[in-house]
């Protein structure tokens, strides 16, 4: 698995001018006016590792397969939406699908690009996404819990345990705060929250398009957004969307990286989004080596080795018998795999062994 980023904002903030950069496609139309996204787009762009490279020559691999992100680009949302305003409720569907969502917030003044709302303010816009997401929450929660109350009644064992979990978030989002404040709940209760697939329940990245002499180091407007991202424990990734329009039309690895050295930027925006990404969802990559292929795969911080196992198949889940492991770092040092077994840094794990970044394995097993 990779993981799937929703990105959000309002009309003309740069939603789809950045999906079309980050994607290096034109998939979406950008333009100057509101809805100009009709239905979702997706994109899937690779997840840059040095690591995979490393590992691909020392295993002298055929193929080189780097793990993936992907992309929605999701229309344009405006006050209102939650009640239909606008495109209305089909946009705020498909944010359910995904793992986190990008707030794109816009941070730079232009006289050629109008703004919804008349004037640019990244707090407003923030503010009124997150209040059109909450809104739809509150709608959908409270006809659950009239629905859930009456099976409680009747002594649903699955409706009393719904109804403490969705009667503590409606008392939040009434409150004006989403569901992701709350934070400890029991194992139990977590089941319960994410089977009830809330907009507001999700992690939330605040995504600064600036222009480009800010790329930087952002601007007043940025600070603003990222002294708010603090307070709530979030992230904030500073982006100039028309840079990289630029960067994904050149053809080598070499221009682009020489353009961005001629701005004075380390990467590109991709790779700061993308790493910003896996903080968020607490993600982490193992490594699968071969001779035919070298493979990154995805999967979060506290998974096991069979769960490992079962994002490159179901089988090797439910039929695992063994992990046979490597350190990133060995594998390096030594020379590639035969290095490390001589070395005695193969190690064998079972099935409560917690992956590790960096971990590059030879999954054992029988159906």
């Amino acid at each position: 698995m990779g993981f799937k980023l929703g990105i959000v904002g309002l009309p003309n903030v740069g939603k789809s001018t950045l999906f079309n950069a980050l994607t290096a496609t034109a998939a979406a139309e950008a333009a100057n006016y509101p809805f100009c996204t009709i239905e979702p787009n997706t994109g899937r762009v690779a997840v840059p590792d040095p690591r995979l490279d490393t590992l691909s020559e020392l295993g002298q691999s055929a193929k080189t397969i780097p793990t993936q992100i992907e992309f929605v680009d999701i229309a344009g949302l405006v006050r209102g939406a939650s009640q239909g305003e606008g495109l209305g409720n089909q946009f705020l569907a498909h944010i359910r699908e995904v793992d986190a969502i990008a707030y794109v917030l816009r941070c730079f003044e232009s006289d050629d690009i109008t703004h919804v709302e008349g004037d640019v303010d990244p707090i407003r816009d923030a503010e009124t996404v997150e209040t059109e997401l909450m809104l739809a929450d509150l709608d959908s929660l409270e006809r659950r819990v009239d629905a859930a109350g009456k099976k409680a009644r009747a002594k649903d064992k699955q409706a009393l345990q719904e109804m403490p979990v969705m009667t503590r978030i409606l008392e939040a989002l009434r409150e004006g705060r989403p569901a992701r404040v709350i934070t400890d709940w029991s194992r139990e209760e977590r089941v319960i929250v994410r089977r009830l697939q809330l907009l507001t329940t999700k992690p939330v990245l605040y995504v600064c398009n600036v222009d480009e002499e800010s790329a930087a180091d952002g601007n007043a407007l940025s600070a603003r957004v990222a002294e708010r991202a603090a307070t709530e424990g979030a992230e904030t990734v500073i982006i100039s969307a028309a840079i990289e329009a630029e960067i994904s039309q050149l053809p080598s690895v070499e221009e682009k990286q020489e353009f961005l050295d001629t701005l004075g930027l380390a990467e590109a925006g991709l790779a700061r989004l993308i790493a910003s990404g896996y903080r968020l969802l607490d993600l982490i990559t193992f490594f699968t080596v071969g001779p035919k292929e070298a493979r990154a795969w995805t999967v979060r911080r506290d998974a096991t080795a069979p769960q490992a196992a079962g994002v490159i198949h179901s089988d090797f889940e439910r039929g695992f018998i063994r992990a046979e492991t490597i350190a990133y770092t060995d594998f390096e040092a030594l020379g590639g795999e035969q290095g490390a077994k001589d070395a005695g840094k193969m190690r064998v794990e079972g099935a409560e062994y917690l992956v590790q970044d960096g971990d590059v394995f030879h999954f054992r097993f029988n159906v």
